[in-house]
C-alpha cells in the first residue's frame, strides 16, 4: 500500500504556501488565496476552472442575487458559451 495521491494532493497546498510568502503585501496574498481556493473547488467539482470563472463573470452581472448558489463549482450548469470554452 501506497499513500501517493494523498501526498500529492498535500503537495499542491505546500508550494502554494511557499508562493504565497513572495505576493507582494497583505492584500494581494488574500486576492490570491480566493482565486486559489476558487480554482480548488472547481477541480474538486471536476469543473474546468478557465471555463467557470469565464462564464461566471459573465452571469453575475445579471444573475438574480437569491439564486446566487446555483454560480457555485459544485452545482454549476454551464451556458453554451461556456461549454465551447471548456471542450477548446
Amino acid at each position: 500500500m501506497d499513500n501517493n495521491a494523498s501526498e500529492r494532493a498535500l503537495r499542491t497546498f505546500a508550494l502554494g504556501r511557499k508562493k504565497g510568502l513572495f505576493v507582494g503585501n497583505a492584500v494581494a496574498g488574500e486576492h490570491l488565496a480566493v482565486l486559489m481556493s476558487l480554482v480548488r473547488s472547481c477541480e474538486a467539482a471536476a469543473v474546468n476552472p478557465k471555463a467557470y470563472i469565464a462564464d461566471v463573470l459573465m452571469r453575475v452581472q445579471t444573475h438574480p442575487m437569491a439564486r446566487i448558489d446555483e454560480l457555485l463549482p459544485d452545482v454549476w450548469a454551464p451556458t453554451a458559451e461556456a461549454a465551447t470554452v471548456e471542450s477548446g
